[in-house]
């Protein structure tokens, strides 16, 4: 419940979730939670990302923790998931977000995909079997779409991940980075350079960092209540968002942890519309642009845009 979790406290707070939900039980349950969570404020689609983790004390290898996530996806039941045809998850992609079931029931729809993080704590042989075991489970068509660089800022080298980074890149996965959490310019502007499909927070950049950014257009991943309550950004009047969005420069709305932060895609939406003045057509056309930046194919795109087609009637009524 508290809200002014130091960036520090937050990873102290993350190492013990970790600790109590590295089971094969508790993942599964999870990943069902989360989705249908997701499903329940009308998210139409959702990019999952989580960091496989091995548990030797009980058997947990990386692969047997995605086996876990795949398992809470099938168990899904309050909401149809479209996800890759190869798992039998879900309905038939189509252009609705609801269907009607046999009972005359009206079903939500959410689209599904993965991203499996490398922690920066891990090394590189680690980072290296994340990517593989990414790269394997995309093959088998699992809906893993890319790979994340998370976790604690002030840990790791950014040298450490780039082999790892490298080959997922070179194989066709996309990549996003937790980018600017804190000041460290040099690590900053050699992500900037490796053109990640993504960055996350964008938090600690200087003059240099802004114009590298602003140039490469590389989109941003923007967590508004979580910047404030770690007081990486010290109020909401400052946040980059504004300068961003003036710029017109490419941006998602995320939640970055809901349960940590105590917030939802809802409430970040709710905080951009009454700290920046947005209407509701700017926040519709908000959500709308953030399909361009997603890691889905051209057939789910084009649904999606489909969808927000038939709602943006609605829109002025």
């Amino acid at each position: 419940m508290k809200d002014d979790r130091s960036l520090h406290e937050v990873f102290k707070l993350f190492d013990l979730i970790h600790v109590l939900t590295t089971d094969h039980k508790t993942v599964t349950r999870i990943t069902k939670e989360v989705i249908e969570d997701f499903a329940s404020e009308n998210v139409v689609y959702l990019e999952l990302r989580t960091t496989p983790k091995r548990n030797d004390s009980i058997g947990m290898s990386k692969r047997s923790y995605m086996e876990a996530v795949l398992e809470g996806l099938r168990a899904v039941n309050q909401v149809d998931v479209d996800f890759p045809p190869n798992l039998n998850i879900g309905s038939p992609v189509n252009l609705q977000t609801t269907h009607v079931a046999c009972n005359g029931t009206v079903r939500k729809k959410i689209y599904v995909r993965l991203l499996l993080s490398i922690d920066r704590r891990e090394t590189t042989e680690a980072a290296m079997e994340t990517v593989n075991l990414a790269l394997e489970m995309r093959d088998l068509g699992l809906g893993i779409v890319g790979i994340d660089l998370s976790g604690n800022p002030i840990v790791g080298e950014w040298s450490t991940f780039l082999p790892a980074l490298k080959l997922a890149r070179d194989h066709g996965l996309y990549i996003t980075l937790h980018c600017g959490e804190v000041p460290n310019p040099k690590e900053i502007q050699e992500m900037l350079n490796f053109l990640p499909q993504r960055i996350g927070h964008a938090c600690c950049f200087g003059e240099e960092e802004w114009r590298m950014l602003k140039s490469s257009k590389i989109p941003v991943e923007i967590c508004l209540t979580s910047n404030i309550r770690t007081e990486t950004i010290s109020s909401i009047d400052i946040h980059h968002f504004a300068d961003l969005y003036k710029a017109k420069h490419p941006l998602v709305l995320c939640t970055d942890d809901t349960g940590v932060f105590s917030t939802s895609l809802s409430k970040e939406y709710s905080l951009a519309a009454s700290a920046f003045g947005l209407g509701e057509r700017e926040m519709f056309c908000l959500a709308e642009s953030a399909i361009d930046y997603i890691f889905a194919d051209d057939e789910v795109k084009e649904d999606l845009k489909a969808i927000f087609v038939s709602a943006s009637k609605n829109l002025d009524s």
